[in-house]
């Protein structure tokens, strides 16, 4: 059960299957969340190599490398940080790119650090460049040039800074400069998770929130997650308010199947948002292709909300296919709709039939 982050398109945090954890998501993962690479669901590769490097640290009684997590929001980018300073016996500080847009407010982070601290920087990507440049030596050489006065007179005073670790996490890996990313001594790309990872993750969570939950009803809640921890404890939550007011308590696969029908997830994790999209391609544009910007009106949505937000799922579940002359949908769409596509979409020509031939 592993989850973290946020996502540059906030109307996510207002669904229920929304990556990004709100402040009630917040409170439940502090107490949810492993802690040790033990108790970590998933991800076994990155397991696997994040312990080589900490045990190897902890033999020559050094810091831990640098280390780089990418991937998309609720995977466990957090998660893990917090377990790097565990298994190092090392305090954690948190903090976010956003947060740091002057070089003054790293120097003023990197220059309260203890020695072996671990330095969490979620959203990297979203650093200022003069605080990302002062962070390029302060990474190599443990140290930093802290600037004082301006024009001709100012002066350049290093200031030399206790060993850490740097545990860098982003959703957008590829808006890192090369400079930066070389940096860093481990690189990791977290995953999303298969069905059985999070049939674990539900059991487990169902097991700390003191919930009983059949097999069946941890396979129902898994399969409409999304592949994401942290959608599955947000459905396991609402599916357990469902068995406590509707039931006896207990979530077998048929209260968890009519409580993600009230909230509208459907089978494949989709909810209202989602068909909304597809719904609108489908019906009103005969499956595409349809500019972005026609589609969001069609579904009264912002171009970004529906780009962001809708779009990422849909394409990643075969849905919805983004090509140079607009969005299509795919025969996947139809079919989980449940109706039928045109002649032309079963020809596969993607053209309409001009004379009605």
């Amino acid at each position: 059960m592993n989850w973290d982050d946020t996502t540059d398109a906030e109307a996510a945090g207002e669904r229920l299957v929304g990556s990004v954890a709100d402040g009630e998501d917040q409170a439940v993962e502090a107490a949810l969340r492993p802690k040790d690479l033990g108790e970590f669901i998933g991800q076994e590769k990155v397991r696997e190599q994040l312990d080589l490097v900490l045990r190897a640290a902890r033999a020559r009684g050094a810091t831990a490398d640098h280390v780089l997590l990418s991937g998309a929001p609720g995977l466990g980018k957090t998660t893990l940080s917090m377990i790097i300073a565990a298994e190092m016996g090392a305090p954690i500080r948190i903090t976010s790119g956003p947060a740091i847009q002057h070089a003054g407010d790293l120097a003023a982070i990197l220059s309260s650090l203890q020695e072996g601290e671990v330095l969490f920087l979620d959203e990297i990507h979203r650093m200022s460049r003069p605080a990302e440049e002062m962070l390029y030596m302060a990474m190599e050489d443990f140290r930093v040039d802290v600037i004082v006065g301006k024009g001709p007179g100012a002066t350049a005073i290093p200031l030399e800074l206790p060993p850490f670790t740097l545990v860098g996490a982003t959703t957008r890996a590829g808006l890192l400069p090369p400079p930066l990313r070389d940096r860093f001594g481990f690189t990791a790309h977290m995953e999303f998770y298969g069905p059985a990872e999070l049939e674990r993750v539900v059991h487990r969570s169902a097991g700390l929130l003191d919930v009983e939950i059949d097999p069946a009803g941890a396979a129902e809640i898994a399969g409409r997650s999304r592949g994401t921890p942290r959608i599955a404890n947000r459905l396991l939550r609402r599916v357990r308010d469902y068995a406590q007011v509707k039931a006896d308590g207990v979530i077998t696969q048929e209260i968890a199947a009519a409580a993600l029908a009230v909230y509208e997830v459907d089978a494949r994790g989709l909810d209202r948002l989602d068909r909304a999209v597809l719904q609108a391609l489908l019906k009103l544009f005969g499956g595409g292709p349809v500019g972005l910007s026609t589609l969001a009106v069609a579904v009264g949505e912002e171009r970004e909300t529906v780009e962001e937000v809708a779009e990422p799922f849909l394409v990643r579940e075969g849905l919805l296919a983004r090509t140079p002359r607009g969005r299509v949908a795919t025969p996947a769409a139809w079919a989980h709709l449940g109706l039928t596509p045109p002649r032309a979409q079963i020809s596969g020509n993607g053209q309409g039939d001009l004379f009605g031939a």
